[in-house]
């Protein structure tokens, strides 16, 4: 049996889509789960499209997702160059086109771009151009005084009119298509460059690729490449054609989206192991309904005959759940080195930030989270005195005033401040006024905090601001509560 061999072939147009991240990440998985080997090329033969600095972020994507390629531009194990481009200079591509044309399989158009137009139909509102095999007809002859005057040209696939074409998909099964539905593609440019049709033919070839993994929309192009491989007599690789990932509306994700790409989404405070994780589970399932894995029990477990059929839906919610639960599981040194930066973006004051990050830990779902959740420290926002109003800790203006002109004059006599001597103090209080915890906790955190959500409790909270800030926002909290009484 050959040794699994996988590739993940981008084109560098910008940043990486999710359907394209899930894509290398199941030839990541296929080859490493048969202990084969992960490619990395290059498809660059559309000039027109390249953006700058694309080659740089599929580089980085992969890394920070842990998809570490065996071979590629960085890594020429003898089966290089792993770019397009560069492979296109040693005359690679047209000298198999040009055995095609010897064979039949293929011929030289010098038909104008004029004439290309004029074969343009409507159907369905949509323009389909087929070629009519119009320079099929040439002899030999005539090919040869065309190229000797410099005519441009292209090279086009000899696809016949009658019959089928049939290959199997490791997903979806046997599928036959009629061949007078398929065009005769260009497989060399005017350019003198391959198309990606053609070029990923040959590549995937001659670096003896196994397996083909890509998006199932490429399935009406599969019979071009069963015609290919048969025409030089190759083996063809096992195809496996990955189901849509749609929007929550079930419509085809755009690039548009404001998640549509890995960028995106690290931008938006998601880490990348879990972003790998949800993507493994667009299209596949583990086993027992588990839904958390690493990429090592990834490798383990996955199976490419079990991906399903069915289009995926990209569920935000469900990948900030996710997130969540890698945050809550991250070891804390690298967590603190996640978080620091949005801490440090909403708190500008002097306080610890570690324990500001602790706080919130276990409380966000991504890291973008953190800021909203802790501006409070920063400066005491503006609030409503109807805060001091909770019916479940049965407080109110009158008994939230009460509380805190009791419990000021003890903090101030207090002289440090954190979980356990603020909690002994409060405690003492309560069993003094035989009153319920919250009627003393609620208004505390209300008037340190302004917000009625707050990542920690009151003593957390004063425990960073420390004696001389939580003493002034307490002053704040009965001055706002007794105007509100007096009123």
């Amino acid at each position: 049996m050959d040794k699994v061999r996988t590739r993940y072939a981008p084109s560098p147009t910008g940043k990486m889509h999710v359907g394209n991240l899930r894509t290398a990440l199941y030839e990541f998985l296929i080859a490493k789960h048969a202990g084969g080997d992960f490619l990395l090329r290059i498809e660059d033969t559309d000039q027109g499209r390249l953006v700058e600095g694309s080659v740089d972020i599929i580089n980085r994507t992969l890394e920070a997702a842990g998809l570490v390629h065996d071979e590629g531009p960085d890594k020429d194990k003898g089966y290089g160059p792993y770019v397009q481009s560069e492979r296109v200079k040693s005359g690679l591509y047209m000298k198999y086109a040009k055995q095609l044309v010897e064979s039949g399989a293929a011929y030289y158009c010098f038909c104008t771009k004029e004439r290309l137009e004029s074969l343009t139909t409507e159907a369905g509102g949509e323009t389909i151009t087929h070629y009519d095999k119009h320079c099929l007809s040439l002899s030999k002859e005539e090919v040869e005084a065309n190229l000797a005057k410099g005519m441009p040209f292209v090279i086009r696939q000899n696809i016949p009119r009658e019959g089928t074409t049939s290959f199997t998909d490791a997903v979806y099964g046997e599928i036959t298509i009629n061949n007078s539905e398929l065009d005769d593609q260009i497989l060399i440019k005017s350019d003198g460059f391959p198309t990606y049709n053609f070029a990923n033919v040959i590549d995937d070839h001659l670096m003896e690729i196994t397996h083909v993994v890509r998006g199932n929309e490429y399935i009406s192009s599969t019979p071009k490449y069963t015609r290919l491989y048969q025409a030089f007599g190759w083996k063809e690789p096992v195809y496996v054609h990955l189901p849509l990932i749609t929007n929550e509306d079930h419509q085809k994700l755009s690039k548009r989206c404001g998640h549509a790409s890995f960028e995106d989404l690290t931008d938006q405070g998601f880490v990348p192991e879990a972003i790998v994780n949800y993507m493994a589970l667009l299209g596949w399932s583990g086993p027992e309904n588990r839904e958390i894995f690493s990429l090592d029990e990834l490798i383990e477990l996955f199976d490419y005959t079990k991906i399903n059929k069915s289009p995926s839906v990209f569920d935000i919610v469900k990948l900030r759940w996710m997130n969540g639960e890698y945050l809550k599981m991250m070891d804390n040194e690298r967590y603190y080195s996640l978080a620091l930066p949005y801490v440090e973006q909403a708190v500008k004051k002097d306080y610890d930030k570690k324990k500001i990050a602790d706080l919130v830990k276990t409380r966000i779902e991504t890291l973008c989270d953190i800021p909203e959740k802790i501006d409070f420290f920063n400066e005491l926002p503006e609030y409503d005195p109807e805060m001091y109003t909770h019916k479940k800790m049965k407080t109110n203006s009158e008994n939230s005033l009460e509380s805190l002109k009791d419990l000021l004059p003890r903090l101030e006599a207090l002289d440090t401040y954190n979980n356990d001597t603020l909690s002994a103090l409060v405690s003492g209080y309560v069993e003094e006024k035989g009153i319920k915890n919250g009627i003393a906790l609620w208004p505390l955190r209300t008037a340190v905090s302004g917000k009625q959500m707050t990542p920690g409790g009151a003593y957390e909270i004063m425990e960073i601001l420390g004696k001389d800030e939580s003493l002034e926002r307490i002053r704040k909290g009965i001055a706002l509560l007794e105007a509100k009484v007096v009123s």
